[in-house]
């Protein structure tokens, strides 16, 4: 009552939906799988004094040394994003579907919720491939997806690679 007096709607699952899409906050089941690591969802990894799922510089758990291989020799090999779907499609994708090039062939990724937004129209979260966000046409079935620029996550350090396991090893 006292939201409401101080002018504030209720907004439903729909909003609240795109905003947790828009905020690349996946949800466990819909969104990731069974081979997601912490690294593919960039606010699960807390640096500094930001939280996170995964604080890198805290204690034991399970899994910690892939965490551990994926920060100290680069990036993992899928990530997290907002995808925005052509609109003009008949229906919007249904998640679990798999990412692809223009030609069809090996999935790139998979997709996950999808909504419709009310300033972007409809959108979804992709776990996709990093190797897959360098411009290429995307499609999931017949419908054509691109990748919101603003969802891709900021690059840190070294790739993999030689440098890195130099590096490591005091070279």
């Amino acid at each position: 009552a006292e939201l409401r007096a101080a002018g504030v709607e209720p907004a439903g699952l729909m909003a609240f939906t795109a905003e947790r899409v828009r905020a690349l906050e996946p949800e466990r089941a819909a969104d990731l799988d069974e081979k997601s690591i912490p690294h593919e969802v960039p606010s699960f990894i807390g640096r500094g004094d930001r939280a996170g799922a995964v604080h890198l510089e805290k204690g034991c758990y399970r899994g910690q040394e892939t965490v551990a291989r994926v920060e100290n020799l680069g990036r993992s090999p899928r990530v997290l994003v907002m995808l925005q779907l052509d609109g003009s499609a008949p229906e919007n994708p249904t998640p679990g579907s798999d990412i692809s090039g223009p030609a069809g062939g090996r999935a790139l990724g998979r997709i996950g919720t999808v909504v419709d937004d009310c300033d972007f129209g409809p959108i979804a979260l992709g776990l996709i491939k990093r190797s897959a966000l360098t411009g290429q046409d995307l499609r999931v079935g017949d419908v054509a997806v691109m990748v919101d620029p603003a969802s891709l996550p900021e690059e840190q350090g070294e790739q993999a690679g030689r440098a890195a396991i130099n590096r490591l090893r005091g070279r």
